[in-house]
Protein backbone atom coordinates (compact mmCIF):
# COMPACT_ATOMS: atom_id res chain seq x y z
CA UNK A 1 0.00 0.00 0.00
CA UNK A 2 1.55 3.30 -0.41
CA UNK A 3 1.71 5.79 2.53
CA UNK A 4 0.98 8.63 1.72
CA UNK A 5 -2.43 8.51 -0.35
CA UNK A 6 -3.99 5.21 1.70
CA UNK A 7 -2.39 6.42 5.04
CA UNK A 8 -4.84 9.99 4.29
CA UNK A 9 -7.67 7.83 3.96
CA UNK A 10 -7.40 5.61 6.54
CA UNK A 11 -7.04 9.27 8.47
CA UNK A 12 -10.10 10.58 6.89
CA UNK A 13 -12.04 7.15 7.70
CA UNK A 14 -10.78 6.93 11.55
CA UNK A 15 -12.33 10.78 11.88
CA UNK A 16 -15.53 9.12 10.60
CA UNK A 17 -15.59 6.15 12.78
CA UNK A 18 -15.18 3.97 9.98
CA UNK A 19 -12.70 1.68 11.35
CA UNK A 20 -12.14 -0.97 13.64
CA UNK A 21 -8.27 -1.44 15.28
CA UNK A 22 -6.29 -4.23 16.23
CA UNK A 23 -6.86 -8.23 15.37
CA UNK A 24 -9.71 -9.10 17.63
CA UNK A 25 -11.95 -6.03 16.81
CA UNK A 26 -11.14 -6.63 13.10
CA UNK A 27 -11.92 -10.44 13.17
CA UNK A 28 -14.96 -9.45 14.83
CA UNK A 29 -16.06 -6.84 12.28
CA UNK A 30 -15.39 -9.50 9.66
CA UNK A 31 -17.77 -12.44 11.18
CA UNK A 32 -20.46 -9.21 11.61
CA UNK A 33 -19.88 -8.72 8.49
CA UNK A 34 -19.04 -4.95 8.83
CA UNK A 35 -15.63 -4.87 7.65
CA UNK A 36 -15.03 -4.25 3.83
CA UNK A 37 -10.94 -4.36 3.75
CA UNK A 38 -8.24 -5.49 6.22
CA UNK A 39 -5.36 -3.46 6.34
CA UNK A 40 -2.15 -4.88 7.74
CA UNK A 41 1.14 -3.25 8.59
CA UNK A 42 4.15 -4.55 6.94
CA UNK A 43 5.47 -5.94 10.23
CA UNK A 44 2.82 -7.85 11.30
CA UNK A 45 4.03 -11.25 13.04
CA UNK A 46 3.52 -14.32 10.75
CA UNK A 47 1.57 -15.54 13.55
CA UNK A 48 -1.49 -12.94 12.64
CA UNK A 49 -0.79 -12.75 8.96
CA UNK A 50 -1.53 -16.19 8.68
CA UNK A 51 -4.85 -15.53 10.94
CA UNK A 52 -5.86 -12.68 9.40
CA UNK A 53 -5.39 -14.08 6.25
CA UNK A 54 -7.70 -16.73 7.33
CA UNK A 55 -10.65 -14.91 8.57
CA UNK A 56 -10.33 -12.72 5.43
CA UNK A 57 -10.30 -15.63 2.39
CA UNK A 58 -13.24 -17.24 4.90
CA UNK A 59 -15.55 -14.17 4.64
CA UNK A 60 -14.28 -13.19 1.03
CA UNK A 61 -13.23 -9.61 2.07
CA UNK A 62 -10.20 -8.12 0.51
CA UNK A 63 -6.72 -7.47 2.36
CA UNK A 64 -4.36 -4.58 2.02
CA UNK A 65 -0.54 -5.50 3.16
CA UNK A 66 0.92 -1.53 3.48
CA UNK A 67 4.18 -1.05 3.32
CA UNK A 68 4.28 1.00 6.41
CA UNK A 69 5.39 -0.49 10.13
CA UNK A 70 3.00 -1.28 12.77
CA UNK A 71 4.34 2.41 14.48
CA UNK A 72 3.50 4.48 11.36
CA UNK A 73 0.02 3.29 10.62
CA UNK A 74 -0.75 3.78 14.33
CA UNK A 75 0.27 7.44 14.32
CA UNK A 76 -1.82 7.83 11.31
CA UNK A 77 -5.23 6.30 13.18
CA UNK A 78 -4.33 7.66 16.44
CA UNK A 79 -4.40 3.95 17.93
CA UNK A 80 -1.47 1.59 18.29
CA UNK A 81 -2.46 -1.98 16.28
CA UNK A 82 -1.09 -3.53 12.97
CA UNK A 83 -4.23 -4.47 11.79
CA UNK A 84 -7.14 -2.35 10.74
CA UNK A 85 -11.09 -3.30 9.49
CA UNK A 86 -12.12 -0.43 7.20
CA UNK A 87 -16.01 -0.55 7.55
CA UNK A 88 -17.21 1.29 5.07
CA UNK A 89 -17.64 0.97 1.21
CA UNK A 90 -16.29 4.06 -0.08
CA UNK A 91 -13.32 4.08 1.78
CA UNK A 92 -12.64 0.69 1.15
CA UNK A 93 -13.17 1.25 -2.11
CA UNK A 94 -10.60 4.05 -2.60
CA UNK A 95 -8.07 2.43 -0.61
CA UNK A 96 -7.93 -1.24 -2.30
CA UNK A 97 -7.81 0.69 -5.73
CA UNK A 98 -5.39 2.96 -5.25
CA UNK A 99 -3.25 0.02 -3.99
CA UNK A 100 -4.13 -1.56 -7.42
CA UNK A 101 -3.19 1.30 -9.42
CA UNK A 102 0.44 1.95 -7.57
CA UNK A 103 0.87 -1.98 -8.11
CA UNK A 104 0.15 -1.71 -11.73
CA UNK A 105 2.20 1.37 -11.92
CA UNK A 106 4.78 -0.37 -10.42
CA UNK A 107 4.75 -3.55 -12.57
CA UNK A 108 5.24 -1.26 -15.63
Amino acid sequence: MPSSKNLTLLGFAAKALKLDYGMQKSIEALKKNRSKLIVTACDLSEKSKKEILFYTTKQNIRLVTSDVTIEKLSTEVGRKCGVISVNDNGFADAIFNNQEANSNANDQ
